[in-house]
């Protein structure tokens, strides 16, 4: 049995003819689960951002490796607090700055002038902000209420302990990650290495950058936000171009892309139709699938397994259909989740970001039976929940809509019409492109 209907087979409910958007990824989930990159290689950090961590990185110290002042103010032994007048009055035996312990003497019941960060000297564990003290001379004052005790001291190990995960084998690094570990003095880290996405749009009709206009032709938009997309995930891309409608071009093309990727993207010819071939070429060449989706914008998609080199394993391939925005959005649900599990990301950095919730401004119509993302655009209210309204033509190949809206409505497979006034999620574009 091949492995497409290995998984079709283990699937409750499977329609190739109306597969549902969650049945689409959890066949997508099992199908890509076998050829997650697992080679890695030390890169510095200014090379890390966005990489995939191979291994767990243990911290070699406590972060900070000492108690000290969270803010400037003056330390003092906070058991003073424990029956205090209703005004404290201490000596200010010295200052201890940030970068070198303070190595003076203090005496029962002196203050120390501290700045951010300056080690906290034993025998002290409250620190007084200065905009609550008023010095006379060498005393501080303050009032006692103030304050407790242990108030603004950062412990030894408060951030990151010694021996104990900093980061996890699977995230990704995002910029606080950066910094996380060049507190650790880590110049490199161990990643995986990226994922390797071959791509190429199909199709008679289309034109390239440079080619003249011609009635019936329109220019290729997708190879542009394909790449796009793939670049803001992470991968290495390799743009094959535009591929005619011929059977040997597009067979050379698959070839090509799975011998030198791990994963091919196509757009286009995926559909029931006589004059393309894609279709049957994936079909002739590949393990494959070819669903109707029960979703708008992008019914149409292909998934499946092209052979390379024996050792190698199959290439994942994903066909997606020939409209731009059908394009972008098949990707953001179904393509992205999936490059993001290959590129050996752990579950919790492979899920999709949190839908957010908006409250609609406009009714929108919809049928039970299908999933929609329309293309929206969200706005904050203050002390209510954002609202969102629909953003220009919603048609497939509208474009601009992409570009004007912030986020995707998604109206869920059972759910109805909206109303105005009607919560519903937003999957919103900052974060996934």
């Amino acid at each position: 049995m091949s492995r497409i209907a290995e998984i079709a087979a283990a699937l409750a409910g499977y329609d190739p003819k109306a597969l549902s958007v969650d049945g689409v990824q959890a066949f997508l989930a099992s199908l890509v689960a076998p050829a997650v990159v697992r080679e890695g290689e030390s890169v510095p950090l200014f090379e890390a951002l966005g990489r995939v961590l191979a291994e767990d990185v243990i911290s070699p110290f406590n972060v900070p490796p000492h108690d000290n002042s969270a803010m400037d103010g003056f330390a003092f032994d906070g058991a003073l607090l424990e029956t205090p007048p209703p005004e404290l009055t201490l000596r200010v035996a010295g200052t201890a700055l940030a970068g070198a312990a303070w190595r003076g003497t203090l005496a029962t019941g002196d203050a120390l002038r501290i700045m951010t960060g300056a080690v906290m000297p034993a025998g002290l564990d409250t620190v007084v902000p200065q905009e609550f003290c008023s010095i006379d001379g060498d005393c501080v004052r303050f009032p006692a209420n103030a304050l407790r005790r242990g108030d603004n001291r950062r412990f030894a190990g408060e951030d990151l302990k010694q021996g104990r995960p900093a980061l996890l084998q699977g995230e990704r690094i995002s910029p606080a990650a950066l910094g996380l570990l060049a507190s650790l003095g880590l110049p490199a880290v161990a990643v995986l290495r990226r994922l390797r996405v071959a791509y190429f749009s199909t199709g008679d009709e289309i034109l390239s950058l440079g080619d003249a206009p011609r009635e019936g032709a329109v220019y290729d938009s997708n190879r542009y936000t394909v790449f796009g997309l793939l670049t803001r995930l992470g991968c290495e891309v390799v743009d094959l171009g535009m591929v005619r409608d011929n059977p040997a071009a597009l067979a050379a093309a698959l070839h090509d892309a799975a011998g030198r990727a791990d994963v091919i993207i196509t757009s286009g010819g995926v559909s029931v139709g006589e004059a393309d071939h894609t279709r049957a070429v994936m079909q002739q060449l590949g393990d494959m699938a070819f669903w109707r989706v029960a979703m708008r914008p992008g019914r149409p998609m292909a998934v499946g397994l092209i052979p390379r080199a024996p050792r190698a394993g199959p290439a994942v391939l994903f066909g997606l259909p020939g409209n731009p925005v059908a394009v972008m959005v098949t990707f953001l649900a179904f393509v992205r989740p999936a490059l993001l599990q290959l590129m050996g990301c752990n579950a919790a950095n492979a899920a999709p970001p949190p839908l957010l919730r908006a409250r609609s401004v406009a009714a929108i119509r919809k049928k039970p039976g299908r999933t929609e993302y329309q293309r929206g655009r969200v706005t904050s209210v203050p002390g209510a929940l954002p609202e969102v309204r629909i953003a220009g033509n919603q048609g497939s190949g509208v474009l601009s809509s992409m570009v004007e809206g912030n986020g995707l409505v998604v109206l869920h497979h059972a759910q109805d019409s909206v109303a105005p006034g009607d919560e519903v999620d937003v999957m919103m574009f900052d974060g996934v492109m």
